[in-house]
């Protein structure tokens, strides 16, 4: 089989996923989640909301690149004319995200606002 017929066939089983809720919350701005975060690591990666998450999801799943494994995840990619989300650190600094990443695992996915994409 070739590349593009596999990365099609790896397209069509993205709409057999289920969203992994618990990695929700941690990437919205302003849940309990996301600031606990914030305070542990120093820095977080939110959606602008989660209209613009859902957004996100169905867009990579539709016009995603395939970037492969990444420390256990199956990923794929995303990038926007326009900022999905923000980095933002303890002091207030942000960043505005371009990238949407889904990390996938188990039959189950959840979305990241990112810088870029993971390497391999």
């Amino acid at each position: 089989m070739n590349v593009t017929k596999l990365i099609n066939l790896k397209r069509y089983r993205l709409r057999e996923l289920r969203p992994d809720t618990k990695h929700i919350a941690k990437h919205l701005p302003d849940t309990l989640h996301s600031q606990k975060l914030l305070r542990k690591q120093g820095v977080i990666h939110v959606f602008k909301d989660e209209a613009t998450m859902n957004r996100v999801a169905e867009t990579i799943m539709s016009q995603g690149t395939y970037i492969g494994m990444v420390r256990g995840h199956e990923r794929w990619a995303f990038k926007f004319d326009e900022p999905v989300g923000h980095r933002s650190d303890r002091n207030g600094n942000r960043l505005p995200l371009y990238w949407g990443e889904m990390k996938i695992k188990g039959g189950k996915y959840h979305v990241i606002p990112r810088t870029r994409p993971s390497n391999k």
